[in-house]
């Protein structure tokens, strides 16, 4: 592999001039927030534990700061951008600043939660700055449709971190911990603090790592029946579940024959179960005669779950 010059990855002042030449302002709409320190993301490119035969796909790109570090490290980088201008900025940027990679590099320009195949070898990594807005139904989304991904690691909003890393019995415990432990054993893995963005948010981030079980959880029931019973168990999560799964299995009493037979008190609340327990609620849900409930995307928060911290 060849190595990149040492001053490849961008700094400071790199990072303002080429916003001023593309005349770009990071907008709050996007949640846009450009990391400014070689030293972050280098160290984000080895708590991913990336290595010289990964295809890293990367969502939120923005200037190249992440982008760069991960082409020193990966076999392949591509990248998922949204934004017009910047899409068309980066190739340019890689070309220039790491000429001797630039071949290992390819851009998708497009809504990331709309991305349903990438160009080249299917990626084994995802690392990405995500935009807090979007964080968690973006990740779910690359999950779900790209199985062979077998290691993640997100930047997001601190709370975001601790609800994915959340554990039954945490307060923070919902569903996104659930929909997060479906695919992936999932861990905060560090802090990051503000003053490595341009510009600085006024929120913490921290690091999130995913990594994908070796074995699925063990159901016969379909994914997105368990994602119902999620959703519904957290739309109201101070009530028992014999209450929050009324809807859902068509009654109180068919929610509670439910709860029974996959060995879950009626009495308990959502925030106490696995993910396993989720899964064994859904298998018992009463046959046929049964309402249709509506399916939700793997990405979908319940109510509560999707407020804006």
């Amino acid at each position: 592999m060849s190595s990149p010059t040492p001053d490849a990855l961008l700094g400071p002042a790199d990072v303002r001039e080429l916003a001023a030449a593309l005349g770009v302002r990071p907008t709050k709409q996007r949640g846009q927030n450009f990391v400014i320190d070689a030293n972050t993301v280098r160290r984000i490119v080895r708590t991913a534990d990336v290595r010289p035969d990964d295809v890293v796909v990367e969502v939120g790109p923005g200037l190249g700061s992440l982008t760069l570090a991960l082409l020193e490290v990966a076999d392949r980088v591509t990248a998922v951008e949204i934004d017009d201008v910047l899409a068309a900025a980066l190739p340019a940027t890689i070309a220039a600043r790491m000429p001797a990679r630039a071949d290992r590099f390819a851009l998708v320009h497009s809504d990331a939660m709309h991305v349903a195949e990438l160009p080249g070898p299917a990626p084994t990594a995802l690392v990405a700055n995500l935009p807090y807005n979007v964080a968690v139904p973006v990740l779910l989304h690359m999950l779900d449709t790209f199985p062979t991904i077998e290691r993640t690691l997100v930047m997001v909003q601190a709370e975001v971190a601790d609800r994915l890393a959340a554990g039954p019995g945490s307060k923070v415990y919902g569903v996104p911990s659930v929909k997060a432990n479906w695919y992936a054993e999932v861990k905060r893995a560090g802090a990051i603090g503000r003053n490595v963005f341009w510009p600085a948010p006024n929120v913490d981030s921290g690091l999130v790592s995913l990594v994908r079980r070796t074995e699925p959880v063990r159901t016969t029931a379909p994914k997105a029946e368990v994602f119902a019973v999620v959703d519904a168990a957290f739309a109201q999560r101070r009530k028992t579940l014999r209450a929050a799964l009324a809807g859902w299995a068509g009654s109180a009493a068919a929610a509670e024959a439910a709860l029974v037979a996959a060995g879950v008190s009626p009495q308990a609340r959502g925030e106490s179960l696995t993910v396993e327990e989720f899964a064994a609620i859904a298998e018992n849900r009463a046959g046929p005669d049964a309402p249709d409930t509506a399916r939700l995307a793997p990405h979908a928060l319940s109510t509560e779950e999707s407020r804006p911290s």
